[in-house]
């Protein structure tokens, strides 16, 4: 390689700030063959001249395409490479990142909507899913209540992603256990009997549709449902003490499983 004076080209650095291309890079190209420098200086630092500083400028032009540095290699030095075949097959590729970011750009804003919000339904859709006495504000308030807790954050995961036929399906499980807690009381299951833990069981399960729900989270929500006034009217208006009675079902369970109800946590 011819050797020139200091004052001759453009050095790495020179090169850097012009193209806005990192030094790194610049000697990346040099090592792989992609660009490099025409002329050294005397103590073999390289220098850059107009033609190099042309092949450059061409590189960072495609580059910015989203091509490849051998796919570049190929577009400058292939005389038989189709240009605009490569370039074509590029802006494809483009067009599904492109649509891939849009994917994700709403999975992002229902993400957001849904720990803000709870139900990314409508008053219709919620009226027509849970009924004509659901309150379409309760959303908003459990917000208010739980939204710094993880629980929130785990129902809000769920929700981004559920539709209104999973919010259906959602619904009719815990319905269908309402009417199969209800026929239990009637029929005289005694809270720690089989049927009793089976049904302690599967409101566990199916509550988990809203966020994992432990032994010891659903004794504190067995309290809940018969101490809170809006929760103990809905289970009392399927049968009269019902709340109490689940209440006893699930404590028995517990014992079952060697947790103390007198001392179980939200854990």
């Amino acid at each position: 390689m011819p050797e020139a004076a200091d004052a001759d080209g453009l050095t790495v650095g020179q090169v850097s700030a012009r193209l806005g291309v990192t030094v790194r890079a610049l000697h990346h190209w040099d090592e792989i063959g992609l660009a490099r420098p025409s002329l050294r200086t005397a103590a073999g630092y390289r220098l850059y001249t107009a033609g190099d500083l042309e092949r450059l400028h061409r590189i960072v032009v495609y580059r910015e395409t989203g091509l490849g540095l051998e796919g570049i290699r190929a577009v400058l030095d292939d005389s038989a490479a189709d240009v605009a075949g490569a370039l074509r097959a590029q802006r494809a590729r483009v067009a599904e990142r492109i649509d891939r970011l849009r994917q994700l750009g709403a999975g992002l804003d229902r993400m957001i909507d849904a720990h803000e919000r709870g139900l990314l339904l409508t008053a219709e859709q919620q009226a027509a899913i849970f009924g004509p006495r659901w309150d379409p504000g309760s959303p908003a308030r459990a917000r208010q209540r739980y939204g710094d807790t993880t629980q929130w954050r785990q129902y809000a995961e769920r929700s981004a992603s559920r539709s209104p036929e999973e919010w259906q399906a959602v619904a009719d499980a815990m319905a269908g256990l309402d009417r199969a807690l209800g026929d239990a009381m009637d029929a005289g299951v005694t809270p720690g009997s089989p049927e009793a833990d089976q049904l302690a069981e599967r409101h566990r399960e199916v509550f988990s549709s809203y966020f994992p729900l432990t032994r010891q989270m659903q004794v504190c929500l067995g309290r809940m449902f018969e101490a809170d006034p809006g929760f103990a009217a809905h289970y009392d208006g399927i049968r009269p003490g019902l709340a109490a009675w689940f209440r006893r079902i699930v404590d028995a369970a517990a014992r079952a499983h060697g947790i103390d109800p007198d001392t179980a946590s939200w854990e």
